[in-house]
């Protein structure tokens, strides 16, 4: 069963949310939809579900970074000079130097 209450109507009175599988929360003002209130007996396995599609989502991104990663190779003037001097044999080349 479910139900959608107000904002104002939780704060005041946080029983409503008893009795019912979910409850979904609108700024009545506005009818901007501002989340969803789940019943604890369902708690733990969407939770369970959210770390799953988190991790995923989190997965997808790096997955999309490593295919660039990696893929530019450095000059051999360039290699093993680090931090400053990299930097200044940078900027030389920049300039014609």
């Amino acid at each position: 069963m479910t139900t959608t209450v107000g904002m104002r109507d939780l704060a005041r009175n946080s029983n409503i949310l008893d009795g019912y599988d979910y409850v979904d929360v609108e700024d009545k003002k506005t009818h901007e939809y501002k989340g969803l209130f789940i019943s604890p007996k369902y708690a733990a396995e969407f939770k369970i579900f959210l770390e799953h599609k988190i991790s995923k989502d989190l997965q997808d991104r790096l997955d999309e970074v490593e295919r660039f990663a990696g893929s530019n190779e450095m000059e051999d003037r360039y290699k093993g000079l680090e931090g400053k001097e990299l930097m200044i044999e940078v900027a030389k080349a920049k300039c014609g130097l």
